[in-house]
């Protein structure tokens, strides 16, 4: 005990101690960015003092609050208050079974403001700094407990200090900290996100066209989460890498900063189309917080839950179990987005396209890939497990390019038939064929479009040509792709399904057929051919066409993983922008999708194919009756397509006179066109979306001209003769 001590504990001391002084004020006042303290009022705050006493009340119909009488120095503010109110969407975040949310009444007023700025940027100057002592910019979490759940802080003109929590102690740990004898203003920054708009009605529309084509290509990125170490030692987790999913939904958009890289290599800014929401309406990355949510625990080990394992499929890390399939899956109250990821290691997924032995469709009818099969199967048990937690009737919106979209059909099909009832739609870019014809058939209900652009050979694989034309691929094997990697050798292999019934496509075709005029006017059409002569022809002129038993131009599989058609930023993206554009003109101004020009350019090629057509069945049927018999099935076959182009001839007629509706570019959304309103004009004010649309122009780089023109033999889009000799 020190001599202070024995002192003061002495009856008989005359020591007397200096009390802490009490009889301060201090006001506040909660305000909007434009000034308002009205979307605060009535709400309930709670001051501790210097001493740890506190004090509550109500903020009044002007947003101000008052404390008298508090001991002297700082004072800590906090509104921490849970959300009381009977909203359905907040209630139920607050009480799900998996990452209940500690959401407050602060954040839900604040997420009935706006900004005042479009672009969202702080303000500089406010109407309520005329009547502040002191002015500070805050954001909800720095008012409330548990801010795990909210966004990341952005730049602020005004920050408050951090020196009167400091004099506090572990008074000040909490709230925002004020001076005394002062009347201190604090504006709220809004509680908003950007959110891609999609329409969850099952009709094909241009914007899910669009949209959807950029959340495919943002499957090939990262999940970027900081730290990568697992377990997750640390208290919080970052998402800075851009780049990445987790920055996209977990960090920008919950900013409500405007995205639009999607691909690490991207120079061309393609923007989606945002719309401004409450921050509990954007797309979720759900919260980690270690001491509200025991599944965070570090000594979890290998079993402890964080966003990166919850919204994001890698299983490169499996081991021998691997399948190098990679997705990512997030939701809100209207939808759920899963996107699978496409060929990106060569070798590793190489070999996974290549595993084309079929195998029974166990969750359905037919038989289907291998190599796609068991990759869809990781998939699903991804996709199921993030159901269970956050499925609640919520649409189901699923994309995937290339070996992705292939794998994103076996998915869909599999959740289509379990028990929930799932409402699915699906959009794929490039896919190659999955399964044969039992289970296209039995996949029949499922709402598929598949794009497929002009000059993609992948969608041609595995092809029933292949088997038919089997020596292309079997005699000198080694020779012909002797220079290509081992993943893309044992790929051309395995796409030559032997034994097998013949592959087939599932969903409806929507292709984009590229028309070039001249030097400066090129269009885009997106539409559904009828003949397999215009959708099969990069795969069939380039595999079939042979030259001693072996194909006369680059190898197949240099196409498909060179190809400037067959990528996303530099072939699939800007052809569903270009189609985005023309089906908004074509509604605005009230014209159809195909103007005379282009009708008569594609009338004109589809006339010479079907001359082509029948010149070759005249030649076959004139040669001897032997060979002729040999020929029937390929006879056959041409007769056929020439009925086919007829058919295509038609499907150009109708959209040489169809009018575009608002729901064939928007969707479900054209029936909330105060919506519409209100987000498309952020959209259209980039420089890059304010190209008259003449006719649709799609871009397209140098480089990729050259490299398709060095395979192909032209340049993609230039008007040039269809050899048919090439495809029999």
């Amino acid at each position: 005990m020190t001599l202070l001590d024995e002192e003061l504990s002495s009856p008989l001391s005359s020591r007397v101690l200096a009390c802490p002084v009490q009889g301060k004020w201090t006001s506040f006042q909660l305000v909007d960015e434009f000034g308002s303290g009205e979307p605060y009022v009535g709400l309930a705050y709670e001051v501790t003092d210097s001493e740890g006493q506190k004090y509550t009340g109500r903020l009044d119909a002007a947003g101000n609050g008052k404390v008298n009488n508090h001991f002297a120095g700082p004072i800590a503010l906090t509104l921490a208050q849970d959300y009381q109110g009977h909203e359905k969407a907040y209630s139920f975040l607050q009480t799900r079974p998996h990452y209940p949310l500690k959401i407050t009444e602060l954040q839900v007023r604040a997420e009935q403001t706006r900004y005042l700025n479009n672009n969202a940027t702080r303000t500089k100057d406010n109407p309520a700094q005329a009547c502040a002592d002191e002015y500070y910019q805050v954001e909800v979490r720095h008012l409330v407990e548990h801010a795990a759940h909210l966004p990341p802080e952005v730049y602020r003109h005004y920050p408050h200090s951090s020196g009167p929590a400091k004099i506090m102690g572990k008074h000040g740990q909490l709230g925002v900290a004020l001076m005394p004898q002062k009347h201190t203003v604090l504006e709220v920054r809004p509680l908003r996100a950007l959110r891609p708009m999609l329409s969850t009605g099952s009709e094909f529309c241009a914007l899910n066209l669009y949209q959807l084509a950029l959340m495919a290509t943002l499957s090939y990125c990262p999940f970027g989460q900081q730290p990568e170490d697992q377990p997750v030692k640390t208290k919080t987790v970052s998402f800075p890498l851009q780049p990445s999913v987790g920055n996209w939904f977990g960090d920008a958009l919950a900013k409500f900063d405007e995205l639009w890289k999607v691909d690490s290599t991207q120079t061309k800014a393609y923007y989606p189309l945002y719309e401004d929401v409450p921050y509990s309406k954007r797309l979720e990355i759900v919260p980690f917080d270690p001491t509200l949510y025991p599944v965070n625990d570090p000594k979890l080990r290998e079993d402890q839950e964080h966003p990166a394992k919850i919204h994001f499929l890698d299983d490169r890390k499996l081991g021998v179990e691997a399948t190098d399939t990679q997705a990512f899956i997030t939701h809100n109250d209207e939808l759920i987005l899963i996107s699978v990821r496409g060929t990106y290691e060569l070798v590793a997924d190489g070999l996974r396209d290549a595993d084309a032995f079929q195998v029974p469709f166990e969750e359905g009818e037919g038989q289907v890939h291998r190599g796609f099969y068991e990759a869809a199967q990781k998939a699903a048990a991804f996709a199921v497990s993030y159901l269970d937690r956050f499925y609640a009737g919520q649409k189901l919106l699923i994309c995937g390019h290339s070996l992705g979209g292939a794998v994103a059909l076996l998915l869909s099909e599999m959740l289509r038939r379990r028990p929930e009832g799932y409402d699915i739609q699906l959009y794929t870019y490039g896919a190659p064929r999955a399964g044969d014809a039992n289970f296209a058939k039995g996949a029949a209900p499922l709402v598929h479009y598949r794009m497929v652009n002009h000059n993609d050979p992948v969608p041609s694989v595995p092809g029933t040509w292949m088997n038919t034309k089997a020596k292309v691929f079997g005699s000198g094997l080694a020779l012909t792709f002797v220079n290509v990697p081992l993943g893309l050798s044992v790929f051309v292999a395995g796409i030559t399904n032997w034994t097998g019934e013949p592959y087939e496509h599932h969903g409806t075709l929507r292709h984009f057929m590229p028309v070039e005029f001249g030097r400066k006017a090129q269009s885009s059409i997106l539409w559904e051919p009828g003949c397999d002569t215009i959708t099969q022809h990069a795969a069939c002129s380039v595999a079939l066409q042979q030259k001693n038993g072996l194909p006369d131009r680059p190898g197949l599989l240099t196409q498909v993983f060179s190809a400037g058609n067959h990528l996303m930023a530099g072939g699939y993206i800007p052809a569903c922008w270009a189609t985005l554009r023309r089906w908004q003109e074509a509604q605005e101004s009230r014209r159809s999708l195909v103007t005379e020009r282009e009708f008569e350019w594609i009338e004109s090629a589809l006339i010479g194919i079907t001359q082509q057509l029948r010149d070759k069945c005249r030649d076959l049927l004139a040669r001897p009756d032997a060979y002729v018999r040999a020929h029937e099935q390929a006879i056959g076959a041409i007769n056929r397509e020439v009925d086919k182009v007829h058919t295509t001839r038609t499907r150009l007629a109708t959209l040489r006179y169809m009018s575009v509706s608002q729901k064939d570019v928007y969707g479900q959304l054209s029936e909330q066109p105060e919506r519409l309103a209100d987000n498309l004009p952020r959209w259209q004010a980039h420089p890059q979306n304010q190209v008259v649309e003449q006719l649709a122009m799609a871009p397209s780089s140098g480089s990729d001209s050259t490299q398709t023109a060095s395979i192909y033999g032209h340049t993609i889009g230039a008007p040039h003769t269809l050899d048919i000799d090439s495809i029999i």
